[in-house]
């Protein structure tokens, strides 16, 4: 394949069955439950029904205007991040010069260097679409609490619905933002391959394992302990 060995497709095969991997035990898995991100979604559920019995809302729009702006950040750097990856294409032949220089024995040709290149470039794109539409999300989500009834509405069953509409928009948009900071973690991951594709394996499983320990057996994990919550 254009100049990548067997052990090339190896590791770049383990990199997105990681990424998918990860992906179905965050969220979809019989542990998801228990991630830090599910755990987290109670909260917001909580959140929003405090925000119900509040009068004076002023405090949610302005977490939620923290949430925005953090999301923007992230948004920014993506598009940073696409510019300066995409600049590594002008620079392949000395890019290439100077690793055969190297005695590491990983020295790429042109063509494998570009395809690298664009690759880690889709994962930055990929990260900028998912922050972007978690910012678009928020927005919506503070149009919500803006809407939600007051506290002694007379129509409780609407509260309600008022109520859910605003949790999924909330963790809909968190959800996608968590999505994007995963495709940052794992564009770590694939920075190894620039230095071989043992090293892609390597970095991947080492960022696979943080982040798995991160939503389940990190100290913030265990915050909220591992009890069922319902």
């Amino acid at each position: 394949m254009i100049g990548f060995s067997n052990l090339d497709l190896v590791a770049l095969a383990f990199f997105v069955l990681a990424w998918i991997g990860y992906h179905h035990a965050v969220e979809r898995g019989p542990h998801a439950a228990k991630s830090l991100n599910m755990r987290m979604n109670l909260r917001r559920a909580r959140w929003v029904q405090e925000a119900l019995n509040r009068d004076n809302r002023i405090l949610d729009a302005q977490v939620m205007n923290g949430l925005q702006n953090g999301t923007a950040f992230f948004a920014s750097t993506s598009i940073i991040a696409i510019g300066g990856t995409l600049a590594l294409l002008q620079s392949a032949e000395r890019v290439v010069a100077i690793f055969s220089d190297l005695p590491l024995n990983v020295a790429p040709t042109r063509t494998v260097w570009e395809v690298k290149v664009i690759g880690l470039a889709m994962i930055f794109g990929y990260a900028f679409f998912k922050f972007a539409w978690a910012y678009r999300l928020f927005n919506y989500c503070v149009i919500l609490i803006g809407a939600l009834p007051p506290p002694d509405s007379p129509d409780k069953q609407g509260a309600q619905r008022a109520v859910h509409e605003t949790i999924e928009m909330n963790v809909a948009g968190g959800r996608h933002f968590n999505r994007g900071q995963r495709a940052f973690f794992l564009a770590l991951a694939y920075m190894g391959w620039f230095l071989g594709p043992v090293t892609f394996l390597i970095f991947t499983a080492a960022v696979l394992v943080a982040m798995y320990r991160r939503q389940f057996a990190s100290d913030a994990a265990r915050v909220f302990g591992y009890p069922e919550e319902r």
